[in-house]
């Protein structure tokens, strides 16, 4: 734990676990405040887990949540009255600890000196310039006062953000770029899957950030607030200001757990369990060598989600496995899916039902979860009527595997970068704004019809960084995206359905025909899903090395 003292009654951190609120009583603290809100990392617990540990310790337990770089005048009260109330000395954590300083700030505000405020929060590590000047300016943050400029700054250090800069620098060395990005760990999503099958190790699939990014990069390790592009600049935690004569969005998606009732409180217990979060896809393993009969539900939000095949694919590999085990007969397997059909290209379909029958496993189309009650164990699950009106179905579990509804991230759904529905809008073709000619999008967050894959990313980036150079008139021509996403569904240990395909649902197969026939079962694709992509995505994509990923150029 990275513990950092900011009075004899307070000290910050980043994230914590539930694993570390022991070792947070051993070193003599009394309470924890989180200052994160749920959901905004896929690593991150929920406070709930937080909660039950901390008083499992003997510690007293608060939530105060706040979005990055929307701490308000009010948090800082609500901070002093919790400081007032709560046995000390006390640990505050958010996501870097930057929330937690910053409210802490403000509570001050009025008693301590700013500059003993400054004083104390440099000694830590953060910088409160920014909040200063929010505070001698009304509360607002002056966005032509800015703490850094770049030419490109690059907003998350995901799989597409990471792979957009070194696809930048392989073709033009040199260029001053900036990535925002407050996380420590990268995480290799697409390996979740094989860690709940227990193929993977999860810790094969975390890698540190500082390891990841190109040299040469700035990483500045914070939080996005807000987007001002009519004066190319990001806001940040802590109300610091990044000016940028390019910008490239890319943060990733938003997993809402809290948006199906219950089931924050039921994550990880009970039987409940969800391959989107690192640290529960080990759970899931376990849950599913320790079921040797009853009930297993697999639920599927309504689209668009990260990776739609991968709710299948969790349900497939834990039948191969019980099919093994000799309990298949055993156990009675549900797909709820909230959408119509079981996969959105339909020359995948065939090979896929022929799982499902093997299985036995019930298929409910229209069918979204919408509450779960853990103890009991039971799901809730909302249907359509023909007439308009909607049911409420109950099913009762051994296992639930749920996946979350998922959105832009905050930050992104108020900005003016976002249309209605909150993604980044961009043209799908060329992924520049189509309001905003500097600015690019790519990865989950764009509004664009293709999978969420990594697989899409991986396509996306060479365009965004040769779109972006010729936006700064270094090069000509504008590269084209097709839409290209790849899912390669687990339909056994072993074997492989690679579904690879373009706008439109068109199929683009990266292999002949005689070697991986991508329309049924084969052994070759499991062994690219097992062997192959991973180094791929490590040693390749991040790289800037565009194996087969060329984009093609118009014009």
């Amino acid at each position: 734990m990275d513990i950092r003292p900011l009075t004899d009654a307070l000290s910050v951190s980043p994230q914590i676990t539930p694993a570390d609120l022991q070792a947070v009583r051993d070193a003599g603290f009394k309470s924890v405040i989180c200052n994160r809100p749920d959901g905004e990392g896929a690593d991150q617990p929920n406070f709930g887990e937080i909660e039950r540990a901390a008083l499992a310790a003997g510690l007293q337990a608060r939530y105060l949540p706040a979005e990055s770089g929307k701490v308000a005048d009010a948090h800082g009260v609500a901070f002093g009255a919790l400081m007032a109330e709560l046995p000390k000395p006390v640990l505050a954590f958010c996501r870097t600890g930057m929330r937690s300083t910053t409210m802490w700030a403000l509570s001050q505000a009025g008693g301590t000196g700013l500059p003993q405020i400054i004083e104390r929060a440099s000694k830590a590590g953060f910088d409160l310039k920014g909040v200063v000047r929010r505070i001698v300016n009304g509360g607002r943050t002056p966005v032509e006062v800015a703490d850094a400029s770049h030419a490109v700054v690059i907003v998350g250090a995901g799989a597409a953000g990471i792979a957009v800069a070194a696809s930048l620098l392989a073709r033009s060395p040199g260029l001053d770029i900036a990535i925002i990005d407050p996380a420590t760990i990268h995480y290799y999503q697409p390996g979740w899957t094989m860690v709940g099958a227990g193929v993977f190790d999860a810790a094969s699939t975390a890698r540190t950030m500082a390891s990841l990014l190109p040299r040469g990069v700035h990483w500045l390790q914070s939080a996005v607030a807000a987007f001002e592009p009519e004066r190319n600049a990001v806001v940040l935690d802590g109300c610091r200001v990044v000016k940028y004569e390019q910008l490239v969005v890319c943060p990733g998606l938003k997993l809402d757990w809290h948006g199906i009732e219950g089931l924050v409180d039921a994550l990880g217990r009970n039987g409940v369990t969800s391959n989107y979060r690192y640290d529960l896809a080990p759970y899931t393993w376990e849950l599913v060598r320790r079921l040797r009969g009853g009930r297993a539900i697999f639920s599927q939000p309504p689209m668009p989600i990260k990776c739609a095949g991968a709710p299948q694919k969790a349900m497939y590999l834990s039948a191969d496995h019980w099919r093994s085990a000799g309990v298949l007969p055993a156990i009675d397997i549900q797909f709820c899916n909230a959408g119509a059909v079981l996969f959105g290209v339909a020359d995948y379909v065939p090979a896929l039902m022929e799982y499902v029958k093997a299985y036995g496993i019930g298929l409910n189309f229209g069918e979204t979860l919408v509450a779960v009650d853990g103890p009991v164990r039971k799901a809730v699950f909302s249907r359509a009527l023909p007439d308009g009106s909607t049911e409420r179905i109950t099913r009762e579990f051994d296992l639930l595997h749920a996946v979350p509804p998922q959105k832009a991230p905050d930050f992104v759904r108020v900005s003016p970068l976002a249309d209605a529905a909150g993604w980044v809008d961009v043209d799908p073709g060329t992924l520049r704004h189509k309001q905003f000619a500097n600015v690019f999008a790519l990865g989950d967050v764009a509004n664009t019809s293709n999978a969420k894959t990594a697989a899409a990313a991986r396509k996306q980036a060479p365009v965004v960084a040769h779109n972006l150079l010729a936006t700064r008139g270094t090069v000509k021509g504008d590269a084209q995206y097709d839409g290209y996403g790849s899912c390669p569904l687990t339909v056994e240990r072993g074997k492989i359905v690679l579904a690879e395909f373009t706008y439109g649902g068109k199929l683009a197969p990266s292999f002949p025909k005689w070697l991986i026939d991508g329309t049924r079962p084969s052994a070759l694709a499991w062994l690219l899903k097992e062997r192959i992509l991973p180094p791929l995505y490590w040693d390749g994509m991040l790289k800037g090395r565009e194996w087969l990923a060329q984009p093609e150029m118009v014009g």
